[in-house]
């Protein structure tokens, strides 16, 4: 590894060249604005990435002639170009991403990374973001690093010698962090409510935000708990700490939390940090059905935009207004309706901040289906949870007007009769 300039180490970089970009709080912000600031020499340079936070230069409009992304998740500093034309989106499962790369589907040229110092061995790591950026710096041509002391050291499938990377560039800057949110009493509900699904001795999966945050806020009672899920933040610290989550019962890895990419304060950040308990690994195998639904009792938690009377779930876009993306969600529904005891859950405020309601007749005229009618099991509002698998249209449509805002059951309970062409009444 040569220690350089970041203009010297993306000059790598040539017209043509697909370029990967590390992921969420990973993202090298001092290589990709070095990227962006070779836009009048260079030209049809593709950038691909996950979600990645901080800026996102390459979108900009003076940039067009330059660079196009590829994003397979929509974050919101690549939102609007991706909705208003110069930057596209990939919808895949999380789990499949590193074969796009390892299969030749998308070739990379060029990985552009944010790394630990390297240790006395050589080795840095990839520290909260593995998921598939070990596969972009497995196949890609030129890997290029951003070194930062701020990125903290584990353990897992993140760690690559220096003897792998072509340039290196030195840093010292704080990686990008995610304030604990404030709970609603509505969000603290749901949390309530999903926390009552939780079995002891279960294994977890949920994300980052407030409804995640609310359900492990309401688990300080339970006992034996697991994490195998594709991130995590600060709200598992607390249970560690305090013994409600040990990993004992969990077939894969018992002992360890297991996970793809992380992202929260840095107090999760020095959690992390040389943390045996903690493995980050491939997200090929983290999110794997096959892998997932050999631990017991796992409890998926995922959200929603909006949810049909029949149990279709939007939870990338509105309409056809393209938010997120498809990501995990699947993997894990899949692999926690495989697993002994599982409980796949899909939990969801009534209605959003401005009253409209999350539980429709149908779906917005463009809405995508991430999780299908097919594969859908709990639901879950601040007003209750429901099972709807076994359950035939016109019962889910009962169960879910149940748990709907009580100001729209009304409307739901006429949509419902129109479709199904019988009375569904409320309870």
């Amino acid at each position: 590894m040569d220690l350089v300039s970041a203009s010297e180490a993306v000059s790598v970089i040539n017209s043509g060249d697909r370029v990967y970009v590390h992921t969420a709080a990973a993202a090298p912000q001092l290589l990709v604005q070095a990227m962006t600031d070779r836009s009048d020499e260079l030209r049809n340079v593709e950038v691909c990435h996950l979600h990645t936070e901080g800026d996102a230069p390459y979108v900009q409009e003076q940039h067009a002639d330059t660079f196009h992304t590829n994003a397979m998740f929509v974050g919101a500093n690549v939102r609007s170009a991706v909705n208003d034309g110069p930057a596209d989106y990939i919808p895949v499962f999380l789990s499949e991403v590193p074969s796009l790369f390892r299969n030749g589907v998308l070739p990379l040229n060029v990985a552009l990374l944010q790394v630990s110092p390297p240790d006395k061995h050589g080795f840095c790591s990839l520290g909260v973001s593995v998921d598939a950026s070990n596969a972009a710096l497995e196949v890609a041509n030129h890997v290029v690093v951003q070194i930062n002391p701020h990125m903290p050291r584990t353990h897992g499938d993140g760690l690559i010698h220096v003897s792998e990377i072509d340039y290196g560039v030195e840093v010292n800057t704080p990686i990008p962090e995610a304030p604990r949110p404030d709970l609603s009493e509505v969000e603290q509900a749901i949390g309530e409510n999903c926390a009552q699904l939780i079995d002891n001795g279960a294994t977890l999966q949920m994300g980052i935000g407030a409804i995640p945050d609310a359900v492990l806020s309401a688990l300080g009672n339970h006992e034996d708990l697991g994490v195998h899920t594709e991130m995590f933040s600060d709200g598992i610290i607390d249970l560690v700490e305090n013994g409600v989550i040990n990993n004992e019962n969990k077939a894969v890895h018992p002992g360890k939390v297991v996970g793809s990419f992380a992202m929260g304060t840095r107090a999760l950040y020095d959690f992390m940090d040389d943390n045996p308990q903690v493995a980050m690994l491939d997200v090929a195998y983290v999110n794997d059905t096959a892998v997932i639904r050999r631990n017991p009792k796992v409890t998926a938690i995922n959200s929603a935009i909006e949810v049909d009377l029949t149990g279709q779930v939007c939870a990338d876009s509105i309409g056809t207004y393209q938010y997120s993306g498809v990501g995990g969600q699947m993997d894990f529904i899949r692999g926690a309706s495989l697993s002994e005891d599982g409980k796949p859950i899909i939990a969801l405020t009534s209605t959003t901040r401005k009253g409209i309601p999350r539980i429709v007749p149908h779906l917005k005229e463009g809405a995508d289906v991430v999780t299908t009618r097919a594969h859908v099991h709990y639901i879950v509002t601040e007003y209750g949870a429901v099972n709807l698998y076994g359950k035939n249209l016109r019962e889910r449509a009962q169960a879910l007007i149940d748990i709907a805002h009580p100001d729209h059951r009304e409307d739901l309970e006429q949509a419902a009769h129109e479709r199904f062409n019988t009375l569904v009444a409320a309870a």
